[in-house]
């Protein structure tokens, strides 16, 4: 609104009478030009005002959050019900990936895989950042898809190779479980032995009663891969050690901060200074 006024608002021209006008000193270059100097001084500063700024957006593979791998038991003791209190109706499985899904949903800037073992394993989700597909992805998982055993070493094994392809520095690993190994060709210890190589930090949790899972062996499998082991024997349980992972390994929150935002004010700004002094210089000459 004021830009008008700029040039509405100017003073009156004042007129001189000289008998010789060659005695006069010729005008500025700038003099007939120097309301346009001033709008465009005013519009510059009113712009750098404005704080304009670009947001430039980071690739996939440069986002701030870890590589992460959950392994769920899909055997057949998982279709077990009374796992929920609340439902007693509702199965193990059902719980657990009800749980593992609102997990996932927290988990703002990593990129994340599943992996389904039962007699073997087999990655069902990649390692991605596109959780809305992950989660869809996990509803279609049921129990016995990968056979009626549990074969722990094949799971976090599997787990290990999806880890691959990731590019985040930190890479970890959570492995769900309500049984013994007793499956796979290839045994929790060599598994283990190749995590800690890599530097995968490995969380295990145990579900069910006591006496239904190997405690052992889930206490040992964490302990050499500096991870933490839990256990839960109900829903609200297996929720409380979710919410104990996630806040132990928070996931950096993506925000307006987590984007590389270019301010552009100095442009405009710089460009009003520089005219501005032209103005001057050019009043000081007169």
């Amino acid at each position: 609104m004021l830009l008008p006024c700029l040039w509405l608002c100017r003073r009156a021209k004042l007129h001189f009478y000289f008998p010789k006008i060659e005695r006069i000193e010729q005008p500025s270059i700038f003099a007939d030009r120097k309301i346009l100097l001033d709008l465009a001084i005013f519009s510059l500063l009113v712009t750098a005002l404005s704080f304009p700024y670009l947001y430039q957006l980071r690739a996939s593979h440069e986002r701030s959050g870890r590589d992460l791998v959950i392994v769920l038991d899909a055997s057949g003791s998982m279709g077990e019900s009374g796992f929920d209190e609340s439902d007693p109706k509702r199965r193990k499985f059902d719980v657990v990936k009800s749980i593992v899904s609102d997990f996932i949903s927290k988990r703002y800037d990593d990129n994340i895989g599943v992996v389904v073992f039962g007699t073997f394993a087999f990655t069902a989700s990649p390692v991605t950042y596109d959780l809305k597909a992950l989660k869809q992805i996990l509803d279609m998982v049921d129990v016995g898809v990968a056979g009626q055993n549990t074969a722990i070493g094949e799971g976090i094994s599997q787990a290990l190779r999806s880890l691959e392809f990731g590019s985040a520095k930190e890479k970890m690993v959570i492995l769900l479980t309500d049984g013994y190994h007793n499956a796979g060709s290839v045994s929790p210890s060599m598994a283990v032995k190749e995590a800690k190589k890599r530097g995968v930090k490995i969380y295990t949790i145990g579900v069910g009663k006591e006496g239904d899972f190997d405690e052992k062996l889930l206490k040992r499998i964490a302990k050499e891969s500096a991870g933490e082991s839990f256990f839960a024997s109900d829903a609200k349980g297996l929720e409380s050690v979710y919410k104990e992972i996630d806040r132990m390994e928070p996931s950096p929150i993506r925000s307006d901060e987590k984007v590389n935002r270019i301010p552009l004010y100095a442009l405009p700004l710089m460009l009003a200074l520089l005219l501005f002094g032209l103005k001057t210089f050019s009043r000081y000459r007169e």
